[in-house]
């Protein structure tokens, strides 16, 4: 059966944790679902109006992390490491049930989600994917940040750079073929912050969940963490992981050329309202063996078990 046909898991996955800014503990169920469902979110805890599509449009916060809504207001945040792990995983259509508004942290990356994912299995349908194809080159700037997307025929490339003062974390830079890629790496790289920042950060009701369990905390030039460093390019790589769970807020895989330099949630939101906003700029396909290479949609399994 073919991989380019939507996927969803075999079985029903669940996942205890925090929320990494609520504090609050969180039981979340992943569900499998029928094809053309796409991922929607239940907010278990809520009995009316309580479910949530992870849509462009329904983002409502983009500051430190993505949080969706519907249009009674209720909402689920921090869902990009599991947006992420869906769309290097290439699983389309889920139910995920959640007891609390926020996903939970688990170690600060998407490892967790990949590994207990794979060992459950992904169940193949016979319903070929959907892909948006860029068709035009998009370019947004704020401040120092910047962020475009342009055609590509085959692949997402995501070209991603971060700049911070601190001299530990410094300028780093990652480009990567979500298709073809080993995501290993994006997979495995944990959310991070300086350690001057956490006072800020609770001082607004931020990151109540946060440890060193589930967050790197670099102090001056050192990493506070028992676990140093998982790979060389941690930080950026964290920053791809979060793209593209925020890039999947668009419903389908994209084949585009992507280039940020110190974007974040809300810019990538941005771009693709802004790609959205004019029909002209992509194209929705259904894809089948014959429009598109089966090696270039689909991630290379040996690779993915291999996660340490």
């Amino acid at each position: 059966m073919s991989s380019l046909n939507q996927k969803t898991i075999k079985a029903p996955i669940s996942f205890e944790g925090v929320g990494l800014h609520t504090g609050k503990k969180v039981l979340m169920t992943i569900y499998p679902a029928q094809p053309n469902s796409g991922i929607i979110f239940k907010r278990a805890d809520i009995k009316k109006d309580n479910l949530i599509v992870p849509d462009v449009y329904n983002v409502s916060n983009a500051l430190f992390c993505t949080t969706i809504s519907n249009e009674s207001g209720v909402c689920v945040s921090t869902i990009e490491h599991l947006m992420g792990a869906f769309y290097g995983l290439g699983i389309d259509n889920a139910l995920i049930e959640i007891d609390s508004q926020e996903i939970p942290i688990m170690d600060g990356s998407a490892k967790i989600f990949v590994e207990k994912i794979l060992k459950t299995g992904i169940e193949v349908s016979k319903t070929p994917i959907k892909i948006i194809r860029i068709e035009k080159e998009i370019n947004l700037s704020v401040d120092k940040k910047n962020i475009l997307i342009k055609p590509s025929k085959l692949s997402l490339d995501i070209d991603f750079e971060i700049q911070y003062k601190n001299t530990f974390i410094g300028n780093q830079r990652n480009c990567i073929d979500v298709y073809k890629s080993n995501l290993n790496d994006i997979f495995n790289s944990r959310t991070f912050c300086l350690y001057e920042d956490i006072e800020k950060l609770r001082s607004i009701n931020l990151g109540l969940g946060g440890s060193l369990d589930n967050a790197i905390v670099v102090k001056d030039k050192d990493i506070l963490n028992k676990e140093k460093l998982r790979n060389e390019k941690e930080f950026v790589n964290h920053k791809i992981l979060d793209c593209m769970g925020d890039l999947y807020l668009s419903g389908y895989k994209i084949l585009g050329s992507l280039v940020c330099s110190q974007g974040g949630h809300s810019l990538t939101n941005q771009l693709l309202r802004k790609v959205f906003a004019d029909d002209n700029n992509f194209s929705i396909l259904e894809v089948s063996e014959k429009t598109i290479p089966n090696s270039l949609l689909n991630i290379n399994r040996r690779q993915l078990r291999s996660i340490a």
